[in-house]
């Protein structure tokens, strides 16, 4: 296991602070006028999503956490339970829904996804930025709504709504943002 200096924080560094793993998601460098320089830092722990912030003074370390990042292919979910398959080893390993959080809402079978592995244990999985999902259930547009901007809920084929424009209908596939879960266009 290394460790990591405060000279070498950067936002998306991970780190362990009492045996739980963080990814730093803010710092700055503070020098003040008399007295030593420190580290003003805002952290996210990777296991509960708190947020913590912490001040390290110049110069000190933490332990960089023991993880692994695999890429792996989402095969099917059963009740409960999401599957994933490490596409080199073939290895499977399985979520429940609560570890996913919001990434299920995007899971399509056969996706490639980045799952963090801690201490040999699945922590969390990452979706691609950007999906394509096929709209299942919407209401009809209004003709000669399409004008306003207006828009509709629709239910995408993994289950999750999001809001499209109220020229879609159902069957068009279109491309959502992960990180907001908004319609960016049609595929």
């Amino acid at each position: 296991m290394g460790v990591i200096s405060t000279s070498e924080f950067r936002s998306g560094a991970k780190v362990e602070i009492s045996g739980e793993p963080f990814i730093i998601v803010d710092y700055q460098h503070v020098k003040p006028g008399k007295g030593g320089a420190f580290v003003r830092t805002r952290l996210k722990s990777l296991k509960t999503g708190n947020i913590l912030e912490r001040t390290y003074r110049s110069g000190e370390t933490l332990d960089e956490p023991d993880m692994e990042e695999k890429e792996m292919q989402f095969l099917y979910a059963q009740g409960p339970e999401y599957h994933f398959m490490d596409t080199s080893s073939y290895e499977q390993l399985s979520f429940d829904q609560g570890q996913l959080g919001e990434s299920r809402d995007f899971l399509k079978e056969n996706m490639r996804v980045k799952i963090l592995i801690y201490k040999g244990k699945p922590l969390t999985v990452e979706v691609p930025t950007f999906v394509n999902l096929k709209i299942a259930r919407t209401d009809p547009g209004v003709r000669g709504d399409t004008a306003s901007g207006g828009t509709k809920p629709a239910v995408l084929e993994t289950g999750a709504t999001i809001k499209v424009p109220l020229y879609l209908e159902e069957g068009d596939v279109i491309k959502i943002d992960t990180r907001s879960h908004a319609y960016v266009e049609r595929a």
